[in-house]
């Protein structure tokens, strides 16, 4: 169904979210799917603190019949009284504001080989260790704002580079790099301050011959200028949306990029 409407297959990233989320699909008597998405939810298991939507598709056939709207207002019915959130391309967004989605937030996708990547700081980063685990862990959810533990202990397995930045022993920052067709998703990106989670990105470009490929909030500026200044491009904007609370949860400030804007 991504083939048909012209998305890449994606196998790589569908694997881990249909491992860590429930799919939502609406069959096609003739065979196949008519439609699909994906939910990934956060918090307590049982109680969810937030749900993300992403990969929502249409088969082109049934495209323009309302069957993403039937879709849509199937799995927020499911998800009953947990806040939801999603990031909406423009030719998406009508839709979720039609059911009840606000913007909240926008994200630039940026894509490119970062020039000279060099750290305009001391920060010190280095591979992840079984060992940083509940650390990272522990940062994620203060950053993130809920519990992702069955997401972020499948980084090791699914992304080809996992890394740390450290101050005085403490983890202050993590970062990801995963294979996307021909790139490098950088995502998660979490960090203390800027100048942290540029050496994070640093330590991650010099160590893939593939460009890099990331969603970050526009809200960091200075970190958008920087690696515009060094060689990423705007590819696109996406709309983040929420269902159910006024903003998302957690930490804005230290969190620079998601893991996939499929997922929150």
């Amino acid at each position: 169904m991504s083939e048909d409407r012209g998305w890449p297959r994606e196998e790589h990233k569908w694997g881990l979210l249909l491992s860590a989320g429930n799919g939502y699909g609406i069959d096609d008597p003739a065979g196949g799917l008519v439609a699909a998405c994906v939910v990934t939810e956060y918090g307590p298991h049982g109680h969810p603190r937030l749900g993300a939507i992403g990969m929502v598709l249409v088969a082109e056939r049934h495209a323009r019949q309302g069957v993403g709207r039937r879709l849509m207002r199937h799995v927020v019915s499911l998800m009953d009284a947990t806040p939801l959130t999603l990031h909406a391309t423009p030719s998406g967004r009508p839709l979720y504001e039609e059911l009840g989605f606000k913007a909240t937030g926008r994200a630039e996708m940026v894509r490119g080989r970062l020039a000279t990547p060099e750290p305009a700081t001391d920060v010190i980063t280095r591979a992840a260790t079984a060992e940083d685990l509940p650390s990272i862990l522990r940062l994620d959810e203060e950053v993130f704002g809920a519990d992702r533990t069955h997401v972020i202990a499948r980084l090791p397995a699914f992304a080809d580079q996992l890394r740390v930045a450290e101050d005085e022993g403490r983890i202050i920052g993590y970062a990801a790099a995963w294979p996307n067709m021909d790139t490098q998703v950088v995502g998660p990106l979490i960090a203390r301050d800027t100048g942290t989670a540029k050496a994070l990105l640093c330590s991650l470009a010099v160590r893939t011959d593939r460009p890099l490929r990331t969603d970050i909030d526009v809200r960091h500026e200075e970190l958008l200028d920087w690696v515009k200044a060094r060689g990423l491009e705007t590819v696109a904007f996406n709309s983040v949306m929420t269902y159910g609370i006024a903003e998302l949860p957690g930490d804005w400030r230290r969190r620079f990029a998601p893991l996939t804007v499929a997922a929150g």
